[in-house]
């Protein structure tokens, strides 16, 4: 039977995480992200609220939540501010759930479970100085020698690059391949932090999500235990695209929460402002902005919340996720600009914050595949020049 009503185990994972960012992260938000000050502090309020592992099974450390709560947690954070939804977005979507699926045994002992419970923060690297949407661009070697592999490269625009303690680096193994641009010669590997070799920057000019820490990092001959390879060698690019899907996911719920952010504060300064004796949301083009922005949130959960069905069901929804994250992200940049315009100059100040969700808007629109990437996507899906086959390891069902 279809229904759009949320489960009360959902709603109350809304109401949690909604409760917890208004009175933990929104009072101090604006200083730092005017300081440009990331607050490891959230991390453990985060991982005490079991947020680090929620749609981790229990047996490896984590909530055992399925994934619709995975985005309404993404929403509620964003709606806050986008650098806690990140946080959500590189630890469990593109690292959590990539070992989980992916990983051996020990890999899950080892990295995943203290990851789900918060003990170690965990990140992706795959983009390069000079490789991002291409990602077969990519620079960095990993050269088997004995029981392991050699690392070289760099790495850029990396989430809490200078804070996580685990790292999923994608590498050639097949440097003939490399030659001939064939991902087959890609494969994936665990770096920890304090692996020799191994060194990570912040970067400090940013233009937004400024609470929140971005950097890069370098490998200079790091040496990888052969049991650190994710997948068999030569399947870096199959995990890489594995877990950009569920990243995805993250970016559309929390660009839907962003939307719902500029709608709550559009319409509060529209019933305060007045201009012409009148309150400015009496003034016709003022309602068209807000209405938009109303369609475009109820459309992008809309998106989102079908992705999640399908994630539950156990059912492939790259083209879903790809839409979704498309359509929300672009949708909230709309809904950010709108925002600025409604409040007019007290937009243009950093007395709202309507001016942080638009500097925080822009990123998603060109990470974790740009509008661009999406667009064509979908086009290729529709012309029929795009069919998802099979792959060896698929994200489980939820089991109730």
């Amino acid at each position: 039977m279809l229904s759009f009503e949320l489960s009360e185990e959902h709603k109350e994972v809304e109401r949690t995480v909604h409760d917890w960012a208004a009175a933990e992260v929104a009072p101090k938000i604006h200083d730092l992200d005017r300081e440009h000050r990331f607050e490891r502090g959230f991390l453990k309020g985060m991982a005490d609220l079991h947020l680090l592992g929620i749609c981790i099974p229990e047996e490896w450390g984590g909530a055992g939540l399925d994934y619709l709560s995975l985005g309404l947690v993404c929403e509620e954070l964003e709606y806050v501010d986008t650098h806690l939804r990140v946080i959500m977005s590189v630890h469990v979507g593109l690292n959590c759930m990539t070992l989980w699926c992916w990983g051996t045994d020990e890999q899950k002992r080892k990295y995943l479970a203290p990851q789900a419970r918060g003990e170690k923060i965990a990140t992706y690297g795959l983009t390069e100085p000079n490789a991002g949407s291409d990602a077969v661009g990519i620079q960095s070697t990993a050269v088997r020698k004995g029981d392991g592999y050699v690392l070289n490269g760099e790495k850029v625009w990396i989430s809490l690059a200078d804070v996580a303690d685990h790292f999923i680096v994608f590498a050639w193994t097949d440097q003939e391949k490399k030659k001939n641009r064939d991902h087959k010669g890609l494969s994936a590997f665990i770096v920890e932090r304090a692996f020799k070799g191994f060194s990570s920057y912040t970067i400090k000019e940013k233009w937004g999500i400024l609470a929140g820490n971005t950097g890069g990092f370098s490998m200079d001959n790091v040496e990888v235990p052969v049991e650190n390879r994710v997948g068999d060698e030569g399947e870096g690019f199959r995990v890489a695209m594995f877990a950009l899907e569920n990243g995805r996911y993250t970016v559309a719920a929390g660009a839907t929460g962003l939307i719902r952010a500029c709608l709550d504060a559009s319409v509060r300064y529209a019933k305060e402002r007045k201009t012409f004796g009148q309150a400015i949301g009496e003034h016709q083009l003022v309602k068209e902005m807000i209405a938009q922005m109303v369609s475009d949130y109820d459309a992008s959960r809309l998106l989102w919340l079908r992705a999640g069905w399908l994630k539950n069901e156990g059912k492939r929804n790259t083209r879903e996720t790809s839409l979704a994250k498309w359509f929300a992200t672009v949708q909230s940049e709309r809904a950010a600009s709108d925002a600025v315009q409604i409040h007019g100059g007290n937009g243009y100040s950093d007395e709202y914050p309507v001016g942080r969700y638009y500097r925080n808007c822009k990123a998603a629109v060109i990470y974790e595949g740009t509008r661009e990437i999406h667009k064509v996507m979908q086009a290729d899906y529709a012309l029929g020049f795009r069919q998802d086959k099979p792959r060896r390891v698929e994200l489980p069902a939820y089991k109730r």
